[in-house]
């Protein structure tokens, strides 16, 4: 109930009621008070004015033409006039109309008047006196004006006047069924008023608190009224437009400033895990470079045999050292977004004779049996050198971690295209031991080894899946390993390129 009256629409209509009411009462206490002496004042006026114009034209005019002019006044203006130049000449305009001039033969006399007290006077001067009267035969009440013209005449003019108590009272209910119909039809008004007038705002309001819950989404719909309504609406349209650009301008910001944070974080991220990643890994390179330049220092073996082995193992270790840094330091670029992959059309079939070419000795030597019988062209769009790395690598893993199976060692390289994602899949397969489940995650990060001892003449460095996943998360494609019937399917997919 307490938030009814809140509303705008409820007030206005009680203050519009209000307003009614006020004003009916208002005229009710003027008809009071004021419309009875008005009555009279008007009354004493209009007989002022008809002694004056008779005064001024009785000189003028013939017996008979003065008295057709008084018939005419005293029918219009409902006025009883006597006019008494002697004893025998009497003008009247109603016979039954007397006044005190004594006895008149020609007059017949049948009203007979009050004794007039001094506060019945209405108006008075040296040639006229109005006062109220009232007939005690009939009862009716009687202005009179009674006075002298110019000529000498004596003058009589008799107003009836209503009971104007009455016709107040009267006039006073009248203006309560005006007031009744008013506040009926005003309400009826004042709803359709304050419907159209609170609709505009009940809209508005709604709009302001969207904008509020930063919602821009709807505006004001104009009426073309060119009224304050629709210059506040116009005003709002314009600020959530001006709110919007500004926010969305702050959002941008704010996205590139937590970039910047992010980027910022990266870097330093990046940094100490390099730091983290290179220690760990250059422990026993070191080590060992440590420990034989010292044996050469101190002569631990003088002949030259073993002072070659040494150095051998320096230049080696050495070697190793720098493969390392610059794998990881490759990988620290693609994991965050240094390296700038330059995409062309080239023949995946045709890279990956070269790569099996290029380990041919390696495969003599553990009689491993490659498998690829792919000879048409295959053409991807690509960085060539980043997906060499990656079928390297898985190349280059499968190698490593290859068993016998049924009494031979084997590795199949096939492709198969994807024209619905218009793609080729690249798949390695080595035969040999399933990798655990628990491992399936596990060795795309980076220095993590099955060989939980991480022995050093097992393998490489444990960077190169981890190089993979960092190539392969830069195209977006799909990437992983599977553990396959007598061995374990490495794949990638590369965009087909287009006609």
């Amino acid at each position: 109930m307490k938030k009814m009256f809140q509303s705008v629409r409820v007030k206005l209509f009680l203050t519009l009621c209000v307003v009614i009411l006020m004003l009916i009462a208002f005229l009710v206490i003027i008809n009071r008070s004021v419309l009875e002496s008005f009555y009279y004042y008007s009354k004493k006026n209009a007989s002022l004015e008809t002694f004056d114009y008779i005064n001024e034209t009785i000189e003028n005019r013939h017996n008979e033409d003065f008295l057709l002019e008084l018939e005419k006044l005293s029918l219009t203006n409902n006025f009883d006039i006597i006019i008494k130049k002697s004893q025998q000449e009497i003008y009247a305009t109603n016979k039954d109309f007397s006044g005190d001039f004594g006895e008149i033969p020609e007059v017949k006399y049948s009203v007979e008047y009050n004794v007039f007290r001094q506060d019945d006077i209405m108006y008075s001067n040296e040639k006229v006196t109005i006062r109220k009267i009232q007939d005690k035969k009939n009862g009716i009440n009687f202005i009179l004006l009674s006075g002298t013209l110019n000529n000498g005449a004596e003058i009589l003019i008799r107003m009836p006047i209503t009971l104007i108590k009455e016709s107040v009272e009267i006039s006073n209910k009248f203006l309560y069924l005006i007031a009744l119909m008013a506040v009926v039809l005003g309400g009826i008004a004042i709803t359709w008023i304050t419907e159209r007038f609170t609709k505009p705002i009940e809209e508005l309001n709604d709009i302001a608190n969207k904008m509020a819950k930063l919602d821009f989404t709807k505006k004001y719909r104009i009426h073309d009224n060119n009224d304050e309504i629709d210059e506040l609406g116009k005003s709002i349209n314009t600020m959530s437009v001006k709110l919007e650009e500004t926010i969305e301008k702050l959002r941008r910001n704010n996205m590139e400033l937590e970039r910047d944070i992010e980027e910022k974080s990266k870097i330093d991220e990046m940094r100490k895990q390099f730091i983290s990643d290179v220690s760990h890994e250059l422990k026993t390179p070191i080590a060992l470079i440590q420990g034989y330049s010292e044996g050469l220092i101190e002569n631990v073996n003088s002949d030259e045999e073993s002072r070659k082995f040494y150095a051998d193992v320096i230049l080696d270790e050495a070697g190793k050292m720098d493969i390392l840094v610059k794998k990881l330091l490759e990988l620290m670029k693609l994991e965050y977004g240094e390296r700038e992959f330059h995409d062309a059309k080239f023949d995946v079939v045709e890279l990956i004779h070269e790569i099996i070419r290029n380990s041919k000795v390696m495969l003599e030597e553990q009689k491993i049996k490659v498998e690829f019988k792919e000879k048409e062209p295959v053409y991807v769009f690509a960085d060539n050198f980043y997906i060499e790395q990656v079928i390297r690598n898985y190349f280059t893993n499968a190698i490593k971690n290859i068993q016998k199976v049924k009494g031979q060692k084997k590795i199949k390289i096939s492709l198969q295209e994807q024209l619905e994602k218009e793609t080729v899949k690249v798949a390695v397969f080595n035969s040999g031991q399933p990798i655990s489940e628990e491992n399936l995650n596990r060795i795309w990060n980076r220095f993590y080894k099955v060989d939980k001892s991480r022995n050093r003449n097992s393998g490489g460095t444990g960077i190169g899946l981890a190089l993979v996943k960092a190539i392969m998360n830069q195209y977006g494609t799909d990437f992983g390993v599977q553990n396959k019937k007598d061995g374990v399917e490495f794949y990638f997919e590369v965009k087909l390129t287009k006609e």
